[in-house]
């Protein structure tokens, strides 16, 4: 058995999370890769080092002084690396940074020091092998992966020392140059180490217990979500859940293996286990719902032509829509009409406009338009097995007064789909949790 484990920001905040990550490694000798993002916020007040590090590169940029920024960066290390008791000279890295501390640096090299020291650390603190990021993580100049490049370095640094660190969200172009990632890109190389060494189980530690079936902030105490498909785990993401960015669980989804999201605070909790397929008879999870998504403010464009040819409509219809670079989310048919519905933020102020050409170009004999409106899906592996499920599902909103202005359901089966109006959003979420789930 092989993991790896990926430990964000939160995770190694302090001395004190340090302590519960080597906790975690210490109980599973199956944990032999780790990588680890920079120090995180240690209260809501605080701040992520990541920050401070882009903060200092823009005020080098205008000409201002970052001293007593970067100085507060580097009272972190220190403070963390003398908790723990470590012998690290973290200030001899730190003083020559410094020393670079100017308009010219790259800020992808200063950004990237918040791994960099945060993982030197760690691999001292559990006894790991170091492994600098720059030299396993290879990255192109078009933003891709030299994914073979990588499967080579992370393998051969694993067989030479056996367990390792590699810190997160950076990696090195062709000619060695510092690049780092977007956002969370330290769950990216988490996936790719992963995928390189054949790992059996990819371990992502944050701050909460998996993935939960509803909005926490909509719903009171929502329950976890267990077990999960990748497919359900996209519709999920592209309804508007917090979860994992798809770019950070394409490596490990294209490899077959199971992610697993944990709580580096409550470390026994079982989290979310992604895998992906669950064979329909599965006794694990007997709830037909997986989770409960959705996003406010889109427009509904209808457009209504007696006799109709409708393929040729609805596509003159699409190049209208892509010619003003709206992407449209759903689309329902009539025998004499269709709906289509985007994003009001892309529509902005090219609404009317948008509606005009419909009216031009497909002689439409009405045009019409519902605003703020919010979607809402039901996600669920095993709705395809279960008779009846839409018309319980709409019987529960009508009790409670909600009123639908569309629905769609996709062809995997995997969600349904509902548009109400964004004053009734909330109060959707809660009674299709409540009916399938609480």
């Amino acid at each position: 058995m092989l993991k790896t484990a990926k430990f964000g920001g939160s995770s190694v905040s302090s001395a004190e999370q340090f302590r519960k990550v080597k906790a975690i490694i210490d109980e599973d000798d199956s944990r032999r890769i780790v990588v680890v993002s920079a120090a995180g916020k240690r209260s809501s007040a605080d701040h992520k080092l990541t920050d401070l590090l882009y903060l200092c590169h823009a005020h080098l940029t205008y000409g201002v002084s970052c001293e007593e920024i970067f100085n507060s960066i580097c009272q972190r290390f220190i403070e963390i690396r003398d908790d723990l008791g470590l012998s690290y000279r973290v200030e001899e890295e730190l003083e020559a940074l410094k020393r670079h501390l100017n308009k010219d640096i790259s800020v992808d090299y200063l950004v990237s020091r918040g791994e960099y020291l945060t993982s030197r650390l760690m691999a001292e603190y559990i006894g790991f092998h170091f492994v600098d990021a720059s030299e396993c993580i290879f990255m192109n100049y078009d933003g891709t992966f030299d994914t073979a490049g990588i499967a080579i370095a992370v393998k051969k640094a694993l067989s030479e020392f056996g367990k390792i660190v590699i810190p997160g969200f950076y990696g090195s172009l062709p000619g060695g140059k510092i690049k780092v990632m977007s956002r969370g890109g330290s769950d990216i190389t988490g996936a790719l180490a992963a995928a390189a060494a054949g790992a059996d189980v990819y371990e992502n530690w944050t701050d909460v217990s998996g993935i939960l079936m509803a909005d926490p902030r909509i719903v009171q105490n929502p329950r976890p979500i267990s077990r999960i498909t990748y497919a359900e785990l996209r519709e999920l993401a592209f309804m508007g859940a917090s979860v994992l960015h798809e770019e950070s669980v394409l490596p490990v989804k294209e490899a077959g293996i199971a992610l697993n999201i944990r709580n580096t605070n409550a470390s026994s909790d079982c989290g979310t286990m992604i895998v992906p397929s669950i064979g329909k008879e599965d006794p694990e999870d007997e709830r037909f719902i997986t989770g409960i998504a959705g996003r406010r403010n889109f427009d509904i464009i209808t457009v209504r032509s007696r006799n109709m040819r409708v393929n040729q409509s609805l596509r003159q219809a699409l190049e209208i829509f892509e010619h003003y670079k709206v992407n449209t989310e759903h689309i329902t048919l009539g025998l004499d009409s269709f709906a289509v519905v985007a994003s009001a933020a892309q529509i902005g102020e090219d609404l009317y406009n948008i509606c005009s050409e419909l009216q031009k170009t497909l002689r439409a004999d009405d045009v019409q338009i519902q605003e703020g409106i919010a979607l809402v899906a039901a996600v669920g592996r095993k709705m395809t097995f279960r008779p009846g499920i839409s018309g319980k599902l709409f019987q529960a909103l009508g009790r409670e007064g909600v009123n639908i202005k569309t629905i769609a359901q996709g062809s995997d089966e995997l969600s349904i789909i509902i548009g109400v109006d964004n004053s009734q959003y909330e109060t959707a979420v809660r009674v299709l949790y409540e009916s399938f789930a609480g």
